[in-house]
């Protein structure tokens, strides 16, 4: 900064080419006092950005951290080392480059309790993550870290035959972030060695590579905690503090979480999703999404119509595609059909940004007006069919068979209890 400024009066943000999944922002307002932007740029106008952009300090994220380390002309050792930059900070008119996202990454990996030391390790991704990525593991005594790239000496064809022993596997790729949630860079269940995959994807919160190494039993961690690692870290650089704030580290990834992960709602047709859902919504300040609410609009008929006019199997493709459209996004409270449970494509929907409440009622209780499925089978029936999905897929169990404020009151209470979990 080439005049000593004021905290309040820093101009930074976030440069990257496409932003909308960010959650910077929520992150460097709890972290500082200054603005924080984003800057979304082509890569015909990076070069000219950070010669000529209007800011003081901005963090910096895919596809542009080799962009960054170009541009500047005083370097951190640690940037210099690994050859990427995320963090430029403009002073005494030069550009000075950083690496804040190797204390995020070993933040991440002391938090989920995995030392790299003496492992194999695989990294997907070749960019400036990947760069951070494999000299964190390096430096913390892996016996080996393989990058896998499209056209590398590991590659997409050959990973599984030459890494098939790996221990620890970190994505890179943006493979799998928001909004392309369904797809993944690798087959994790060819690895049979492996206890930990972490990515660097923070949305959505589990991605999918992350979804299927935990259905094997996997530990696994995202990228949340790095994010918000490096982002207080950035931000002592941002304001030129003598120490960073530690202490945040904790406090934000709840706040972030608090803010955008979605409480989604399963249970028998008739359990008060709906209503639930609202007053649940009203007090946390959310949005709510009633999915047959939202088939309903977007196929302009009613579900009874739509069973009717293509029968049940019509209308879970209908509702299966609804309900990944509607769950990849973040912070909403969500409604879901009864039935969404019979499909097991849809699990990964509620999951990958999702804490998923069951909400049981008495059967005797369950309205069964509107609802084809509970009059042709019988409200028993439906149950006995689905209860052990319902379960098995709720992160709770929330009892609505008393007052509704009550059971809203359980519901927030058990996701605070969700944002502290190590």
């Amino acid at each position: 900064m080439d005049d000593v400024k004021n905290e309040k009066d820093l101009v930074c943000g976030l440069l990257g080419r496409k932003l909308g999944h960010t959650f910077s922002p929520l992150i460097h307002k709890a972290a500082g006092e200054y603005s924080y932007g984003i800057f979304e740029r082509e890569p015909e106008e990076v070069a000219d950005f950070f010669k000529n952009g209007n800011y003081d300090a901005i963090n910096v994220t895919v596809p542009y951290k080799i962009d960054a380390l170009n541009a500047c002309q005083v370097l951190s050792e640690e940037a210099r080392a690994i050859g990427a930059v995320n963090t430029v900070v403009r002073k005494e008119g030069k550009l000075y480059g950083y690496n804040t996202d190797y204390f995020g990454f070993v933040y991440m990996l002391e938090k989920a309790g995995v030392s790299p030391f003496g492992k194999k390790c695989l990294v997907p991704g070749s960019g400036g993550a990947s760069k951070t990525v494999v000299a964190a593991l390096s430096r913390l005594g892996a016996e080996s870290v393989s990058v896998v790239s499209r056209s590398g000496d590991v590659n997409y064809d050959n990973v599984y035959e030459k890494c098939k022993d790996v221990e620890i596997i970190v994505n890179t790729t943006p493979v799998g972030m928001f909004p392309d949630v369904n797809k993944k860079p690798l087959d994790i269940s060819k690895f049979a060695s492996c206890e930990f995959v972490g990515d660097v994807i923070y949305n959505p919160s589990v991605t999918r590579i992350l979804y299927e190494a935990q259905r094997l039993g996997i530990k696994t961690a995202n990228g949340l905690d790095m994010l918000v690692a490096q982002g207080v870290k950035a931000s002592a650089f941002f304001t030129g503090r003598d120490e960073m704030k530690s202490e945040l580290i904790p406090e934000i990834c709840a706040e972030v979480k608090k803010k955008t992960v979605n409480i989604v709602l399963v249970g028998m047709p008739g359990c008060g999703k709906s209503s639930v859902g609202r007053l649940l919504a009203q007090k946390l300040g959310r949005e709510f999404v009633d999915i047959d609410k939202e088939i309903e609009k977007r196929q302009n008929c009613t579900v009874p119509e739509i069973f009717a006019r293509g029968g049940e199997e019509e209308f879970r493709r209908i509702e299966t595609e609804v309900t990944e459209d509607v769950c990849k996004r973040s912070g909403l409270v969500i409604a879901t059909g009864g039935g969404v449970v019979t499909r097991p494509e849809n699990q990964f929907s509620l999951k990958c940004n999702g804490f998923t409440v069951y909400l049981k009622r008495d059967i005797e209780s369950l309205s069964t007006d509107g609802r084809p499925l509970s009059a042709a089978k019988g409200r028993e029936k439906l149950f006995s069919e689905r209860k052990h999905l319902y379960e098995g897929w709720g992160d709770i169990t929330a009892d609505n068979n008393g007052e509704i404020e009550a059971c809203v009151s359980s519901i927030t209470s058990s996701f605070d209890e969700f944002l502290t979990q190590k």
